[in-house]
């Protein structure tokens, strides 16, 4: 049941992961076809993740309400129509809006996700479950530079269309194997390491007066706007660069998603054993390396060069987002774990939400160079290391 349940929460994140990536490969026909300048097309890629961060902590709060199942099966199918409605759409506003709403459905998952790895694995296995599910982000980028680019390439709008096929897939999967009845979560949860019943379950309050979820939100909305402003205009960039089609900008980002599928699933393993109760050195390390590489990478004019420094940056940034998301599971009651996750990645997703219109603005201000972006981009990343100093490490971890 487990092997199964693992299974199909990384089919979902799969597509939630490509349907990210993907939308950076089609605003490029969309943005032609409809003479969108990269302050609008900015503004649709974030509107999507200002819908995605509103919805991020009520899920949190209902998948530990009423448990993980429901809110899984209501994001996908919600995420699904919407990715079909996306391909019908013509215009800016039609645009936004619909992305906008996408992005609500996807709140739901990754609070609710991490709900049922709480609820189906002991404490000393959730850092490598989360970090497997999290290897998902790489397979979905590789679905999306690969199957998803050459869509896109063909018809934009054929492509949203197999996507929504593609998340109706994945609901059928989380119906049949994530466990959902009160008698299953019950069972489930007797795998996990959980306190007293005579002890009583912290209440949301006590969650976001919480130092560490609260720093934590801010390290993660500060790495995510590293990791959605790299996702949402690195293939602009490269073709522009390099004089590349979208088709090759794709397998070069598709390659670069290999190695952080890689880095995703041994992370886990890392900072499970060799980065144990050294967490925060592990995170910081990596986050400025990840600084320091973005900006060689975006003075290089050199495509094998840039590629090389790409994947590093790639594969630190996985690193430090693994470090950042899994940590709540190792310091924080996994009671609340659904809560907690839920606040930390609204961090995120307000991250995600900044990051396009931001870089779209300042690629704007500079005339269409990409230089500044990226400078602000390795400022960013610095910053959020240094957020992460700040976390309570409890003596009890």
């Amino acid at each position: 049941m487990n092997v199964m349940l693992v299974a199909a929460l990384m089919v979902g994140y799969s597509v939630v992961y490509m349907d990210k990536s993907m939308i950076s490969t089609a605003i490029i026909p969309i943005s032609s076809q409809f003479h969108l300048d990269t302050g609008q097309t900015g503004l649709i890629m974030s509107l999507f993740f200002l819908g995605y961060s509103i919805m991020q902590i009520p899920c949190g709060w209902l998948a530990d309400k009423f448990g993980a199942k429901r809110v899984l099966m209501a994001s996908m199918l919600v995420i699904g129509v919407f990715s079909y409605l996306f391909g019908a759409m013509s215009g800016l506003l039609m645009f936004i809006v619909v992305r906008f709403c996408a992005g609500i459905g996807h709140g739901g998952y990754p609070p609710s996700c991490s709900k049922a790895i709480a609820e189906g694995f002991p404490r000393e296995k959730r850092t490598f479950v989360q970090s497997l599910i999290l290897s998902t982000s790489g397979i979905g980028g590789i679905l999306a530079f690969t199957l998803g680019a050459q869509l896109v390439s063909s018809n934009w709008r054929t492509a949203y269309a197999v996507l929504g096929s593609l998340y109706l897939v994945a609901f059928i999967m989380i119906w049949i194997f994530v466990p959902g009845g009160k008698r299953e979560r019950e069972e489930m949860s007797n795998l996990a390491e959980t306190k007293s019943s005579d002890e009583p379950k912290p209440g949301f309050l006590e969650v976001i007066k919480n130092p560490n979820v609260l720093i934590l939100f801010v390290a993660m909305l500060l790495l995510n706007v590293v990791l959605y402003g790299n996702m949402s205009w690195l293939p602009s960039y490269i073709t522009k660069t390099f004089h590349l089609t979208v088709n090759q900008a794709g397998y070069i980002l598709a390659f670069n998603a290999i190695f952080q599928t890689f880095a995703a699933i041994f992370s886990g393993t890392l900072l499970s054993k060799f980065f144990l109760h050294r967490e925060k050195q592990a995170i910081v390390g990596a986050s400025a390396i990840t600084g320091a590489l973005i900006v060689c990478f975006v003075l290089s004019k050199n495509l094998v060069i840039s590629i090389i420094l790409l994947i590093v940056i790639g594969m630190c940034s996985m690193f430090a987002f693994t470090g950042i998301f899994t940590w709540p599971h190792k310091i924080m009651d996994a009671r609340t774990i659904g809560s907690s996750i839920g606040v930390i990645n609204t961090g995120g997703t307000l991250g995600g939400f900044l990051a396009p219109m931001v870089i779209g603005y300042l690629i704007k201000l500079a005339g269409g160079s990409f230089t500044p972006a990226f400078f602000f981009l390795a400022a960013v990343v610095i910053v959020a290391a240094f957020a992460v100093l700040f976390v309570r490490v409890p003596k009890t971890e």
